[in-house]
Formats: C-alpha cells, structure tokens, sequence
C-alpha cells in the first residue's frame, strides 16, 4: 500500500490513547502524523483525527480550554470540508450533548445525544467492553458508510450516541440491543470501536479513512 503523504493532525488535547493511535495510523501507511494541540496546525491539515477516552464532559472541558482549538476544528470540518474521524469519546464529542456527569453540550456536528448504555439484558455488563460485531447500515445515505465494513472491532464503553437521523448512523453492535458504532455526515466519520486495538480490521478501516475522498 502507497504511504499517505498528506498531513495529518491527531489532537491531543490530555484524553487520547495518542501513542497507540499514532502507531496504528502509521502502520494503516499513513506518513505525516502530526501529534499536536496546535489549532493553527489543525487549520492546515488534510486530515483530522480525534480520540477520546474517559468521560464526555472532561474531554469536552478539556477540548475547549485550548484556545482557539474547537473553532480550528469547526472551520476545517464543517466549512472547509477535510476528512474527519473521532475515535471512541472523540466520536461521542461529535453529537450535540452528552448526559455523562450532567448535560454537556458537545461539538453539535451529528444530531442526537450521548447516553448511559441501558443493555436490555440485564445479565450484560456495562462498560460494554471486548471484541463484538460491526453491521454496517445498508440504509445509511452519509458519504462515508463505505468505510464501514462488516467484522469484529475492540469496543470499552459505558455511554452510547443516540442519533438523532438514522441515516447518519454507519454501523451498529449489539449489547442487549443496537448500539451506535460509527456515524458519518459529510467529510466526517466516527467509530465507536477502537480501530487502535482492533487489530486487522482496525488497520483495514485506517487505511480505508486515509484513503477516503469525499
């Protein structure tokens, strides 16, 4: 596979598994990684990846206590249309809320709200946390549903995105009911796997985003 040469920033703003996802994006054939909490850096990258681990709302907080950082993210996202994907809370962060530690508003880029995991099956646990299917959404209209492909990802959560148009869900698992594993609109993905520890079919989808030209 042809190395990506395009820059790319992977945000890091003290709430990522950076080093695991660096390693991962360079071993998907991406070259130009560049870890940085730099807005200035994000407003010329060509893509933009942002994870997330912890709780909703203290990445949020900490998100925006760069300054400058979330209107970076906005102008290159939203209005100038470069390749997104948040991995994880970095996915969640993408909704218009999260309800983890009270109600929180999110970066509001994907309708719907991040919300306690509510297994139908009382003998499931939460976090929801191991290997589980990916099903990709056959209905889904987003410009990134190909990236999606049907296989086992790593997943460790206890909050899942409700998405609020259907069509913007990418892929659903299963924990004693559908749950949201990735969501897309326009030139922006999320997945709420960890692609980082999801070994083959993690690198598969990596390789998928850098390659992708919405």
């Amino acid at each position: 596979m042809a190395a990506m040469a395009a820059m790319i920033a992977l945000i890091d703003y003290g709430a990522g598994n950076l080093r695991s996802v660096h390693n991962a994006l360079l071993a998907a054939g991406a070259t130009g990684v560049e870890v940085t909490s730099d807005p200035d850096t994000v407003a010329r990258a060509e893509r933009i990846v942002l994870p997330g681990v912890g709780a909703f709302a203290a990445c949020m907080g900490a998100l925006s206590r760069i300054p400058g950082m979330v209107e970076a993210l906005d102008r290159r996202v939203v209005a100038e249309a470069r390749p997104f994907l948040g991995i994880c809370v970095g996915m969640q962060l993408m909704a218009e809320a999260g309800e983890e530690h009270g109600r929180h508003d999110g970066l509001g880029w994907i309708g719907g709200t991040v919300r306690r995991l509510e297994p139908g099956d009382p003998a499931l646990k939460v976090p929801h946390m191991g290997w589980n299917d990916v099903a990709p959404n056959a209905a889904a209209t987003a410009r990134g549903a190909g990236l999606i492909a049907a296989g086992e990802a790593y997943f460790l959560h206890s909050y899942q995105f409700d998405v609020a148009d259907p069509a913007d869900v990418l892929a659903a698992t299963d924990h004693g009911g559908a749950v949201t594993a990735a969501v897309g609109r326009d030139t922006m993905v999320g997945v709420q796997f960890h692609p980082e520890k999801s070994q083959a079919y993690g690198l598969a989808f990596l390789a998928r985003f850098l390659a992708w030209k919405p």
